[in-house]
């Protein structure tokens, strides 16, 4: 990991019909949820992206990488790498990859003991997700 990021990053919970996005800044370690965004079999509109960028302003990219517990890729796992490089490719910014094992899991007991009520495609956990997503980054950092 870089330690050259520094500033705004934004963070995604990559999924097939919907991606979290969340913001940090690194030197405050605050990472607040930004929104959760349609996607169509783990794609997204360039100009979504785009609009993300204009608003925030990232200096980075950090991308959840969906490990299996036993630590070996899945499919999902390769679609999200091509979302990475898709995101790197639009962007122009560097764009990290972080282990995101169990944080969807993690962010669905967090809004159920908040008293979500379960019908998360309803009411997304996504952005909770990449908050996780961008904390791991943050804690992990050289």
């Amino acid at each position: 990991m870089p330690d050259t990021l520094r500033g705004q990053i934004l963070g995604f919970d990559f999924g097939l019909r919907q991606i979290g996005v969340a913001s940090a800044h690194t030197d405050m370690d605050i990472v607040s949820p930004v929104c959760v965004l349609n996607a169509q079999g783990g794609k997204l509109l360039d100009a979504d992206i785009i609009e993300l960028i204009k608003e925030w302003k990232p200096k980075g990219l950090i991308v959840g990488l969906p490990i299996n517990m036993d630590g070996t890729e899945s499919k999902l796992s390769q679609k999200a790498r091509s979302f990475a490089e898709w995101l790197k490719e639009i962007t122009n910014l560097p764009t990290i990859m972080v282990d995101e094992r169990l944080t969807s899991r993690e962010a669905k007991s967090m809004a159920n003991e908040l008293g979500h009520g379960g019908d998360y495609r309803k009411k997304p956990v996504d952005a909770i997700a990449a908050c996780l997503i961008l904390e791991q980054w943050l804690g992990n950092r050289a």
